[in-house]
């Protein structure tokens, strides 16, 4: 008796098939890559998941790849990654000036720097917009905004139900959490999708009501602005108060450290932007805080805030510290 041979044709079995499933957050985008987008596409990166980054201009986009490659090869050095991981991790991101490179995204988080309120809220919806002009109307659109209401943002959105505010901490390459607020117009589907994302990448979520500032920003400002009362008052000095918290309370970083590495101008406007919101005077800039600011000693970025760094982002150590 002989055998039949079955032909059964190839491209049922073929990966280029144009129906296979596509992994969900294959692909992420972020609009501005300062600190925090950068933070956030060498973290996604590292996981697996392809990133592509909205900048201004051309320096911008080679400014983030330089700075993320530099946080990669501290790394390298701490004996946290290989030579080989830096590359694959370097080789998912991609900087670009069109916004048009976000079509084929499953979440994209705008992450921009404004000056102030007014401003900054119009750019952001005008971000907003233009995302989803471009993407598939089932990716999340995200904000990082810790001082503006995502229901707020995205009120003029065609699909608003697909849209959450996520705050990353930047403070500590070790600080491994997320705050995520829901709007009221965010759908069950959408958040349980970006409480997905948050544990792919390994990061533990923390559930925030809306409200300006959070808990992390709304705890830290009322934080520094005591230190800076202290300072003023003559109590003691910046290294002491730093000092008695990161060794009395076991903390990684002082007040005066974590604002230096935030900005001291993003400080002064998340500050501005609670106390417009509650009127409470603890939230409310510090007199030292705005006189640093004025001088344009905004922190780590500038080379000086309430210490000195070089030109590596290294402390310039005083004599009086010695």
């Amino acid at each position: 008796m002989s055998s039949e041979v079955i032909y059964e044709p190839i491209e049922e079995f073929g990966l280029s098939k144009k129906n296979v499933s596509r992994t969900l957050f294959s692909k992420i985008g972020i609009i501005g890559c300062g600190l925090v987008g950068q933070n956030i596409a060498r973290v996604a990166s590292f996981y697996g998941i392809e990133v592509a980054f909205i900048e201004v201009s051309e320096d911008k986009i080679h400014d983030a790849n330089k700075n993320i490659e530099k946080v990669l090869d501290e790394r390298i050095e701490h004996w946290g990654i290989t030579s080989g991981e830096k590359r694959a991790i370097m080789s998912r991101i991609k900087g670009s000036l069109d916004y048009q490179d976000l079509k084929d995204c499953d979440f994209v988080i705008e992450a921009i720097r404004a000056v102030d309120r007014g401003g900054k809220i119009r750019e952001r919806k005008e971000i907003f917009q233009r995302i989803e002009e471009v993407v598939d109307k089932e990716c999340i659109i995200a904000t990082n905004s810790t001082t503006i209401i995502i229901t707020e943002l995205s009120s003029d959105l065609i699909h608003r139900d697909r849209c959450v505010s996520l705050h990353f901490f930047v403070s500590s390459q070790e600080a491994r959490i997320v705050e995520v607020v829901r709007s009221l117009y965010t759908s069950e589907e959408s958040y349980q999708k970006v409480c997905q994302f948050v544990k792919m990448i390994n990061r533990k979520m923390v559930h925030v009501q809306e409200s300006a500032g959070l808990v992390s920003i709304r705890i830290f400002v009322v934080w520094l602005n005591e230190a800076c009362e202290i300072l003023m008052e003559g109590i003691s000095n910046v290294e002491d108060i730093d000092q008695t918290m990161k060794i009395g309370f076991g903390m990684r970083m002082g007040p005066f450290e974590v604002a230096d590495k935030m900005g001291l101008d993003k400080v002064v406007r998340w500050m501005d932007n609670i106390y417009n919101e509650f009127g409470d005077i603890h939230y409310k800039p510090n007199p030292y805080l705005r006189r640093l600011v004025r001088a344009k000693h905004l922190g780590l970025e500038s080379g000086e805030g309430f210490y000195k760094y070089d030109e590596n982002g290294k402390r310039i150590v005083q004599e009086s510290q010695i």
